[in-house]
């Protein structure tokens, strides 16, 4: 059966996720950025919160995935902070420059994961070469890969998921990047093992008062007043064909 990841941005989040049926969870911070670590506090949180597996995203900024050193170094900290709290898995990838996978930090980081499962997340996706590179990460030991097939969404990029899906079955390709239940159906169809939406749901900010005319944000038109969370119906309803699906 297909495994369903949701994406999660905060413990309250993830234990919606996890009432309405959610397999595992990525725990992420800043939505707006795609994604990156969460802090201590909510690491330890969900910890406490979820028995369901959780994998934190390791990505200490917005933007492409080749890091500077001093990035790096502070991405391997965090993976040893994962590590002893004990989390099963954790999310990330580095590319350099030409858009290869980085092999070389990427081993640091299987080195310095021990025992967790390392997901190579949509760093993918702006990877050149994407068979040889998934094959070169298999050999490395990655668990799965996210992706969206290299296109603006994973229903678009669907066709390259398949292919990817015909090889060795490791690592697992996990389609993400607008899955939802409207199209949940597709990749069902298709044999795709992984699934991995947000689920997302953007509600008001409960604050009455609002000042209007300023953002905190670098974008300026970003609204201040509204979150970004887990709609637990859509979790609960894509579960639901999950279950009900028969090839």
């Amino acid at each position: 059966m297909t495994l369903l990841e949701i994406c999660c941005y905060s413990a309250t989040s993830a234990e919606i996720a996890q009432k309405n049926g959610a397999d595992r969870i990525e725990l992420c911070a800043a939505p707006k950025e795609g994604g990156l670590t969460p802090s201590l506090g909510m690491l330890k949180a969900v910890r406490q919160r979820v028995t369901i597996p959780v994998h934190p995203i390791v990505r200490p900024r917005g933007g492409d995935f080749c890091y500077a050193d001093d990035e790096f170094s502070a991405m391997l900290d965090d993976i040893q902070t994962i590590r002893e709290l004990g989390f099963p898995g954790m999310v990330t990838g580095v590319l350099d420059e030409d858009g290869n996978v980085d092999m070389p930090r990427m081993q640091q980081i299987i080195e310095a994961a021990g025992d967790m499962a390392v997901t190579f997340h949509r760093a993918f996706d702006m990877c050149a070469k994407p068979l040889e590179t998934a094959e070169k990460l298999g050999d490395l030991g990655i668990a799965r890969i996210l992706t969206s097939g290299q296109q603006a969404s994973a229903e678009k990029g669907l066709s390259l998921i398949m292919e990817l899906n015909t090889h060795s079955g490791v690592p697992i390709i996990m389609a993400g990047a607008g899955v939802r239940a409207a199209n949940l159906k597709r990749f069902l169809d298709a044999g795709v093992k992984e699934v991995h939406s947000s689920a997302g749901i953007w509600t008001p900010s409960p604050m009455r008062y609002r000042n209007k005319g300023l953002s905190m944000s670098s974008d300026a038109a970003a609204d201040e007043y509204s979150r970004y969370g887990v709609d637990g119906e859509a979790v609960a309803v894509m579960k639901t064909m999950i279950v009900q699906h028969r090839p």
